[in-house]
């Protein structure tokens, strides 16, 4: 059993490491200007992130033409070890870059590589992914938002809710039914959608955490002309698509759950006989989720497709995540509900959703046991494709 990484990894994050030294912006810069969603890129944070892709360090597992170096699984997580280290957000459009662009240059043209996932990854335009619907949550087979194919041109009527940080992106990855005579899977396709074209209508509404806590929104497509050259992948071929768009969002998702976890392990101190018990399991979930990631990315670097043990990592990962921010608001009684309210320094280039008010940082924490597949999802995975048992 190795717990080190060789020679050349520790190189190239010692390289890394250097650039951020060099690199990194203005703080007093970034702390006067802060994003207000998750689309919403301020010029400091765009500017950073064009030099980051313009260096290679950007998403370095990218060959060079798109913000990378053509790393290795192994150099891709020192990269995000380095920058979860210092707290450092990796893109203030966190579902454009990790996923959207992620999902142009698997499955889009080489003009759509261009026009769009190019634009993304250097933070010139910013993208919003447009899949849940009312009734049609976690199930993504259950969209209702119909594309019509009209000469060369798709018309689209439909609703999308959920849609994170829409009322500030330029464009929305939008997965739409086209093919309602087919089986629930194999009828959709997926476009993309400028935010400014005709009869697109975005009302973002506020969260639990506080009225001008506007990140999600509705979408609403009436008539909405895009044009036949915006299909991503082939026609009705959108369900590989989403397999797709979640996989690149899942392969190193275990790390953001570890990442929260050691930033509650930082941030809480217990007082009481019991609270020291419970910071005691919040660091077990920690190191346990760390060394069952680490045996995941050890199977990835060998080439091993081991794509059910994810979800063991994401189901364990957020209902840790959950756990812990649940007992560090209850320990903290009546002041856990401080809200608005700080429970870490303050770090320029962290995202502020990571560090408010206890009463904050739990109902967060659902989101992680949502997004990416529900832990009831990720248990079924579990039971079915990891223990084998029968539906």
């Amino acid at each position: 059993m190795q717990l080190s990484f060789d020679a050349d990894i520790e190189e190239f994050r010692a390289e890394f490491a250097a650039f951020l030294d060099e690199y990194l912006p203005d703080p007093a810069v970034a702390a006067k200007d802060r994003p207000i969603s998750s689309a919403e890129v301020p010029p400091w944070a765009r500017e950073w992130q064009r030099l980051q892709f313009d260096h290679g360090w950007l998403l370095p597992g990218n060959p060079p033409e798109f913000g990378g170096r053509n790393a290795g699984i192994l150099q891709q997580y020192v990269h995000l070890e380095e920058l979860s280290r210092r707290r450092i957000y990796h893109s203030f459009n966190p579902q454009g870059l990790g996923i959207i662009a992620a999902s142009l240059l698997s499955f889009g043209t080489d003009e759509q590589k261009t026009r769009w996932a190019r634009r993304i990854l250097r933070a010139e335009i910013t993208a919003a992914l447009g899949m849940s619907e009312p009734g049609a949550g976690s199930d993504l087979a259950g969209l209702r938002t119909r594309a019509v194919l009209d000469g060369d041109h798709f018309v689209v009527n439909g609703q999308k809710v959920w849609t994170s940080g829409a009322h500030d992106a330029d464009v929305l990855l939008t997965f739409v039914r086209t093919d309602p005579e087919a089986p629930k899977h194999k009828g959709i396709s997926v476009l993309l959608i400028p935010t400014d074209t005709p009869g697109v209508t975005r009302r973002p509404f506020a969260s639990i955490c506080g009225p001008h806590d506007l990140d999600f929104n509705e979408v609403f497509f009436e008539d909405v002309r895009v044009p036949a050259e915006n299909l991503v992948g082939p026609l009705n071929g959108g369900w590989g698509v989403a397999n797709g768009s979640l996989g690149h969002e899942r392969t190193l998702l275990w790390l953001s759950f570890a990442d929260r976890l050691q930033e509650l392990v930082e941030d809480f101190r217990p007082h009481t006989v019991l609270e020291r018990d419970r910071y005691a399991t919040l660091a077990m979930d920690n190191q346990a989720l760390r060394l069952l990631g680490s045996a995941a990315l050890a199977r990835e670097a060998r080439g091993e497709q081991d794509v059910p043990a994810l979800s063991v990592l994401k189901l364990l990962g957020s209902e840790a995540v959950q756990a812990a921010a649940e007992q560090a608001l209850y320990s903290w009684g009546s002041d856990g509900l401080i809200h608005p309210a700080m429970t870490a320094p303050f770090n320029p280039f962290n995202n502020d959703n990571f560090v408010p008010s206890w009463f904050e940082r739990y109902v967060r924490s659902f989101a992680g046991t949502i997004a990416g597949g529900t832990s009831e999802i990720q248990r079924n995975i579990i039971a079915e494709r990891v223990l084998g048992l029968p539906r």
